[in-house]
C-alpha cells in the first residue's frame, strides 16, 4: 500500500499499517519531511513500548515494513490501497488524485484522509469514483482507534466493506457512515462543543484554562466510556429533554468563525505549530505535552478495549 503525505497524519497512518504487517511506501514531495518520517514513527513507537502495547520485535518489524519513497509513481506502483494524507485543501487533494489515479491498477482503492471535506466533492473528477472512499483518521492516527469510513455518492459499497475489514485487521475501530456529509460524525460533534467553548471565553464567562478544566475533569472523563446518547439513557431521557428545552435557546448559534479564533490567526498564533495560541507552546513544553497525551491515551485505550 501507499501513503501519500508523510506529515502529522501520514507517518502515523503508515505506522498503523506497518504494525499490522503491511508493506507501506510513504511518499512526500518535501524531502525534509520525508527525511524525518521514520524517526517520527520510531519516536511514536517508543510510547507504545512504554505502555506495553507492542514489543521491541513488533516495533522493529513496523519500521522494516515502511519504506520512504521520494517518487510518487514508484510509491503508487502496484499498491492495492492508496491513502492520501495531504493538507486539508480541496484543490490540492483533487490535484493529487488526478496524478495518482493513472498510476494505480483498476482494482486499487483510493482513500482520502480528511477531517471535514465532502468526499463526493474531493473525488468529483475521478474517472473511476466507485473505488474512492473517505477515511477520517483522528489525530494522532496511530493512537486514536476510531476511523470514520465515508462513502462518496458514487462509492461502491463493497469498497467500504473492504476498507472496514482492513482497518479492523489493523486493530482500529472503523465507524461506517450511511452517506456523505461534511464534517462526518466526529467533527460535527466536536465543533458544536468548540463553538460553545469559544463563545463562553468571548463572553467573559471563564478563562480558556477553566473551560478546558471543566471538560477534562468533568463530563470529558466519562466520554471515553460513554457516548452522548448512552449517557442520555443513563441520565434519563425526560431529564435530557427538560434541559434541552430550557438551555438550547440560550446556546451560541453563530455560523461564521469565532472572533477569538480570527484574532489569534491574524496575530500569527496558530497553536503549537507557531509556538502559541490560547496557550504559549515553547518546543520543550509542546513535546512533553504530546508525549504525556499519547501515553495517557494508550493507557485509556488498554482499559477500555473490551467495553
Amino acid at each position: 500500500m501507499a501513503v501519500i503525505g508523510a506529515g502529522i497524519m501520514g507517518h502515523g497512518i503508515a505506522q498503523i499499517f506497518g504494525l499490522a504487517g503491511h508493506p507501506v511506501r510513504l511518499y512526500d514531495p518535501n524531502p525534509e519531511v520525508l527525511a524525518i518520517a521514520k524517526d517520527r514513527v520510531r519516536t511514536s513507537l517508543d510510547s507504545f513500548l512504554q505502555v506495553g502495547m507492542v514489543s521491541k520485535a513488533d516495533a522493529a518489524r513496523c519500521l522494516d515494513n515502511i519504506a520512504v519513497q521520494p517518487d510518487l509513481a514508484a510509491a503508487c506502483r502496484g499498491a492495492g490501497l492508496v491513502v492520501e494524507a495531504a493538507p486539508e485543501k480541496m484543490d490540492l487533494k483533487r490535484e493529487l488524485f488526478a496524478q495518482i489515479e493513472p498510476l494505480v491498477e483498476r482494482g486499487a482503492i483510493l482513500a482520502t484522509n480528511t477531517s471535514a471535506l465532502a468526499i463526493s466533492e474531493v473525488g468529483r473528477d475521478l474517472d473511476h469514483p466507485g473505488r474512492f472512499v473517505g477515511t477520517h483518521f483522528w489525530n494522532p492516527p496511530q493512537v486514536i482507534p476510531c476511523v470514520e469510513v465515508i462513502p462518496g455518492d458514487r462509492t461502491d459499497p463493497q469498497v467500504c466493506d473492504r476498507i472496514v475489514a482492513l482497518l479492523q485487521g489493523a486493530g482500529k475501530v472503523p465507524v461506517r457512515l450511511k452517506h456523505d456529509i461534511p464534517g462526518f460524525l466526529g467533527n460535527r460533534l466536536q465543533h458544536a462543543l468548540q463553538r460553545e467553548a469559544l463563545a463562553l471565553v468571548e463572553q467573559g464567562v471563564a478563562e480558556p484554562e477553566d473551560v478546558d478544566r471543566v471538560v477534562r475533569y468533568g463530563f470529558g472523563l466519562r466520554m471515553a466510556l460513554m457516548g452522548p446518547l448512552e449517557r442520555a439513557d443513563f441520565a434519563g431521557l425526560e431529564t435530557t429533554l427538560a434541559v434541552q428545552r430550557y438551555l438550547l435557546p440560550l446556546l451560541e448559534k453563530r455560523i461564521d468563525g469565532s472572533p477569538s479564533l480570527v484574532a489569534q490567526v491574524e496575530q500569527g498564533r496558530h497553536g503549537v505549530k507557531s509556538g502559541g495560541g490560547f496557550y504559549d507552546w515553547p518546543p520543550e513544553k509542546a513535546a512533553k505535552r504530546q508525549t504525556q497525551r499519547d501515553r495517557a491515551l494508550l493507557e485509556i485505550i488498554k482499559l477500555t478495549r473490551d467495553m
